[in-house]
């Protein structure tokens, strides 16, 4: 990757911060390194607790100390009080890019990075997933998270870029949920969405939402896929760093301050 001006580009990245009145001042603890930590900030949804206004102009207060490029999507907890446009546009006044079907390219540390993201939807995974049959309901459900993942798809494979991320809030495989009840895994996730990304590339995969699940796994084309809820990183937020001349993998580390 030319031009660039240090040797690792570093990721940070963090979801499920479920944030309401009692947390803010944690979080604005927990995330006051992350300018130094890292290079960009990715956030997997459930930014909010119940996504009230209050809880967006906290938010929005918390992020406008972040220095570094923000990218985030919303998550079901973003959705509980109607009113995702108010929290996208607290969030979009301090420089938060919100992604939902759509993606972004930013010049991070001289790198050209592509960012393309959806909250996603369940509907389960290969041999325990729903399909598009029977009742209209069903259908719906079923038709949304499709939706969703040709989508994601679209924007994944039209980045031209040297770094390509997707950026989730449900999970694309089961590999991250395990530890979750099985019962709930169509809730949790589709395999839609990790056809959608093995068909146009990436080279990581972030997403949140299954708290008792693990952080590592892969997609049936061997892309890395890493649950970063907070419950599962169990700190502020994970750093993943990828070498600038080669985008090679570099073992991710915790970060952050706040946890008292």
């Amino acid at each position: 990757m030319p031009g660039s001006r240090t040797s690792t580009l570093r990721i940070a990245a963090v979801g499920d911060l479920h944030l309401d009145a009692v947390s803010a001042a944690f979080w604005a603890r927990a995330l006051a390194t992350v300018s130094d930590d890292a290079d960009l900030l990715l956030l997997a949804g459930d930014l909010t607790q119940d996504g009230t206004w209050a809880e967006a102009q906290a938010l929005e207060r918390v992020l406008r100390r972040v220095a570094i490029p923000t990218v985030a999507v919303l998550g079901n907890h973003d959705f509980q009080s109607d009113q995702t446009e108010v929290l996208t546009r607290w969030l979009e006044r301090c420089g938060t890019v919100v992604l939902e079907g759509s993606s972004v390219v930013l010049d991070v540390a001289g790198v050209r990075v592509g960012v393309a993201g959806t909250k996603g939807f369940g509907g389960g995974f290969a041999g325990a997933s729903g399909s598009e049959f029977g009742e209209p309901e069903m259908k719906a459900f079923m038709r949304h998270t499709r939706l969703l993942a040709e989508r994601l798809e679209t924007e994944l494979a039209a980045l031209d870029v040297d770094l390509r991320l997707a950026l989730l809030h449900y999970s694309p495989i089961p590999g991250t949920l395990e530890g979750e009840r099985l019962e709930i895994y169509p809730f949790l996730g589709s395999y839609l969405l990790a056809e959608a990304i093995d068909r146009a590339g990436a080279d990581l995969v972030l997403h949140g939402h299954a708290h008792a699940g693990r952080e590592k796994g892969v997609t049936e084309a061997g892309i890395r896929v890493r649950n970063v809820a907070q419950p599962v990183i169990r700190c502020p937020y994970t750093v993943y760093g990828f070498a600038q001349a080669d985008a090679a993998w570099r073992e991710p580390r915790c970060a952050g301050g706040g946890l008292e």
